[in-house]
């Protein structure tokens, strides 16, 4: 294909797996996921009593057989969803050890094939890129020529500054005024205790929230033999050391990063998935859209 991030073969196994909202959605048109509002669908939602100026075609007759009383039938609407994906692109996302893809291509490939499969089942696709800011929007849309302004978007992305992730999930909770689907693809170089306030803030904002935690395999085992010049690459700053001085301090403390964040995740109900970029997309994917499909006998 003409992108570097996307397999035909892989977007045409996961093609026959829906992706599901967990959260009731808002969106502009008929589609296949549950709403807050009532409609026509022929998922039944609660009975109510009639008042004058109800449609009589919505008259349970059983009902009113067995209580002597007029009740209508309420469904649940159906409408499509729409997804934001927010990626970060501050300089540290540009890590890569050995062989393996870097952060912001495993990235690419996650947000580019989660597109590919929403639009393909109607639903929108948007993307917003962080460095230090909120630098750059793409609105969500269904189109399939959409996709092609998406792709392309993503293969331009150019990781460099600090992050400004924190204040991005803000922006967003505050930009988007209904109920979307929010993919966060971010190594979480901020503060925890800030990021779970930013977490509240998109669940009071009823969105749904998946947070996907990249990391390159050497940012947690620190696998090291040797004196090395470690360089920071958000802001440049860098230190000498000898990695057998450091090593239990280091796997300490990115344990318990790794262990604030999640529970910062679960705190709000969201989505938490430590991927490292030596683990396969296909998979991280096959399992998350998996997990989401609804359980037998509920929607």
């Amino acid at each position: 294909m003409k992108y570097d991030f996307l397999d035909s073969d892989v977007l045409s196994r996961l093609g026959a797996l829906p992706v599901e909202a967990r959260l009731a959605m808002i969106g502009n048109v008929v589609g296949k996921h549950r709403s807050p509002h009532r409609g026509s669908s022929v998922e039944f939602a609660e009975y109510r009593k009639y008042v004058a100026g109800d449609d009589t075609r919505r008259l349970d007759w059983k009902a009113y057989a067995r209580s002597d009383r007029h009740y209508i039938k309420e469904f649940e609407a159906d409408t499509n969803l729409r997804a934001y994906f927010v990626v970060d692109c501050s300089g540290s996302m540009k890590y890569a050890s050995g062989e393996f893809d870097s952060k912001i291509q495993f990235a690419r490939k996650f947000a580019g094939t989660m597109a590919y499969l929403l639009v393909n089942q109607g639903d929108a696709a948007g993307l917003s890129c962080c460095d230090d800011s909120l630098h750059l929007e793409l609105p969500p849309s269904r189109r399939p020529a959409h996709l092609q302004n998406f792709f392309e978007v993503l293969g331009e992305l150019e990781p460099k500054g600090e992050t400004g992730l924190v204040d991005a999930l803000h922006t967003v909770a505050e930009k988007v005024g209904q109920r979307a689907f929010i993919f966060i693809l971010s190594d979480l170089f901020c503060d925890p205790d800030a990021f779970g306030d930013a977490l509240q803030h998109l669940r009071y904002r009823k969105h749904d929230v998946a947070v996907f935690h990249l990391m390159d395999p050497q940012e947690i085992n620190f696998d090291f033999t040797r004196p090395y010049r470690f360089v920071d690459l958000e802001d440049n700053t860098a230190i000498v050391a000898e990695p057998n001085l450091i090593a239990n301090e280091y796997t300490a403390a990115i344990q318990e990063f790794l262990v604030a964040v999640e529970a910062k995740c679960h705190d709000v109900h969201a989505d938490y998935h430590l991927v490292t970029s030596d683990q396969n997309y296909e998979e991280v994917l096959r399992n998350f859209l998996t997990n989401r499909l609804p359980k037998k006998g509920k929607r």
